[in-house]
Formats: structure tokens, C-alpha cells, sequence
């Protein structure tokens, strides 16, 4: 995989994909236990977010700039803000990611390269230290 020659969208998937790594995400953050305290930081129904990190995502990962046609730009770190990140936070959002990517049965080298991202997005929203 050459990253250069495929956006990290095309290689994933496209369209169809993301919703669907958006979905798994979802699923778990309703269904762990664990990752109660980062699922209490979102509204009780999860269309929105949903629909929202499936336009972030699409951008992100190199696809139709969804999210920046609707909402403008993301500007992730300030939209986190009323938010208490911690490390903890940070590392139930990544559960859920990485268990929804496991799902996927994601090529080896794209996976890499999205955990990677994924970890430092997310190590970027943390705002408090405990």
C-alpha cells in the first residue's frame, strides 16, 4: 500500500465503508460498560454523531469534504472543549475504534497507518490531565 497513490478513503473502502467503521464505533460505545463515561459525554441518541463523524471521517481520510461542506472547518480541539477529556476518555474512544476497525478486517498496512492517526487525533482532543 502506497499512501500516496490512494487516499486512506479509497484504500478503507469509500463511501460504504466509513459508515460502516462509523456504525461499529457507535454499536460499541452503546454497548460497553467500559466506555460508559465517553458515551455519557454524547447525546442519548447517536444519529447525530453518527452523521457527524461519517462527514468528519470522509475529509479526513482523504474523501468528500463532507463535514467542512455543512459545518465548515472541523476544528476538532475547540469543539472538544466543553468536553472533559482525559486520558481515560481518550482511551475508551480508541477502544471502540479499534474494535470497530478489528471488525473490518482492514488491510494490514492501512490499519497501521489509521491507528496511528487515530491515536494521535484523539491524544490531541485530551484537555485535562486526570
Amino acid at each position: 500500500m502506497n499512501i500516496q497513490d490512494e487516499t486512506p478513503y479509497v484504500l478503507l473502502g469509500g463511501e460504504e465503508r466509513v459508515r460502516e467503521l462509523v456504525d461499529r464505533f457507535y454499536d460499541y460505545m452503546d454497548e460497553l460498560e467500559e466506555v460508559e463515561p465517553v458515551r455519557e459525554m454524547h447525546a442519548k441518541s447517536l444519529r447525530v454523531s453518527r452523521d457527524k463523524l461519517f462527514k468528519f471521517l470522509s475529509g479526513w481520510l482523504g474523501g468528500p469534504g463532507l463535514y467542512e461542506a455543512k459545518y465548515g472547518h472541523p476544528r476538532l480541539r475547540r469543539r472538544h472543549m466543553p468536553f472533559t477529556v482525559t486520558e481515560e476518555a481518550r482511551d475508551q474512544w480508541l477502544l471502540c475504534m479499534n474494535k470497530a476497525m478489528d471488525d473490518m478486517d482492514i488491510e494490514p498496512k492501512l490499519r497501521a497507518f489509521l491507528d496511528n492517526a487515530f491515536l494521535r487525533t484523539a491524544d490531541h482532543m485530551r484537555n485535562q490531565e486526570h
